[in-house]
């Protein structure tokens, strides 16, 4: 089965590490997977991208042709792209001032939808749409000693670390709501960490150097740190947003706390206490890439009536 990925990229940097890991995930199932990526940032960029995809599928023929993110879904339609397929990320369906846009486009012109969680499901409101969270590479993402990560990042060993898996500029992310939690434990033997600008390969030292990984995001679809520290078995503390609960209910050491910053820093308290590694790994196997990669796949053969 040969597959088009049309989505969103940055020049020097490439696509977001959570496509191209579901292509990589794809590629090791036996599908023959290219790119098209759009550059150019905004509405404007996306429609200018029409006539570049539109060449594109006119010299080239695919299968099933997979948008990531309903801009990229949009400039795909218009494009002339069939049979489509739309992977819709999370903030454009949680928080998307244009989204009632999706509803004509996933009539007129996409085969199927693809959300990344119950959340989103409800939020969208579309029968048509599967819910198909990213999954985890678990080769890459994996326990290792908390020494040699922290040697590893050069963090000072005699103290607890605490990572903020974000750029703290994204709003959505909410950083000052981990900033503020972080300064009410009044722990001069704690230090909050960021991930930004962060090879993918360095990542997992980043989790497994922390004592505790928080998200105190406003909005998510199904966040991939998340699922990446539970392949990692540290703690987590997190707002209830997408579909952390569902992943970490069953996991002692991972906690659900609220927007008010002192409830979310005696759960960050919990979690210090702890202090151990956590099940999360064998937790979270049925997320395993490999697993959703199949689940992908079949929606491909559907599409194509296969």
């Amino acid at each position: 089965m040969k597959v088009l990925f049309i989505c969103r990229g940055k020049p020097k940097i490439g696509i977001s590490p959570i496509t191209k890991s579901q292509g990589e995930s794809l590629q090791k199932e036996g599908v023959l997977l290219e790119y098209f990526v759009l550059e150019q940032r905004g509405l404007k960029g996306y429609l200018k991208g029409i006539p570049l995809i539109r060449k594109h599928l006119k010299d080239n023929s695919y299968d099933v042709i997979h948008a990531h993110y309903w801009l990229s879904g949009i400039a795909a339609a218009l494009a002339g792209a069939k049979p489509l397929l739309v992977s819709l990320m999370g903030d454009d369906v949680k928080k998307n001032s244009l989204k009632w846009l999706i509803y004509p486009f996933s009539y007129l012109f996409w085969s199927s939808i693809i959300v990344k969680s119950e959340d989103m499901y409800r939020t969208l409101g579309l029968k048509k749409a599967h819910i198909v969270p990213n999954g985890v590479d678990m080769d890459r993402f994996k326990p290792m000693e908390q020494r040699l990560a922290l040697q590893e990042l050069k963090w000072d060993s005699n103290k607890r670390h605490i990572l903020f898996p974000s750029d703290p500029a994204r709003v959505e992310k909410n950083f000052q709501l981990a900033k503020k939690a972080v300064e009410a434990l009044d722990d001069d033997s704690v230090e909050l960490h960021y991930l930004k600008d962060v090879a993918m390969e360095r990542v997992p030292y980043y989790y497994n150097a922390s004592s505790v990984v928080i998200l105190t995001s406003l909005w998510e679809g199904s966040p991939n740190a998340i699922k990446e520290t539970m392949a990692c078995s540290v703690p987590i503390v997190s707002t209830d947003v997408g579909d952390v609960k569902k992943v970490v209910s069953k996991t002692e050491g991972c906690y659900i706390a609220s927007f008010e910053y002192r409830d979310f820093s005696e759960a960050i308290k919990k979690a210090l206490k702890f202090n151990k590694r956590t099940t999360g790994r064998e937790d979270i196997q049925y997320l395993k890439s490999e697993i959703v990669a199949q689940q992908i796949i079949d929606i491909y053969k559907n599409i194509k009536g296969i």
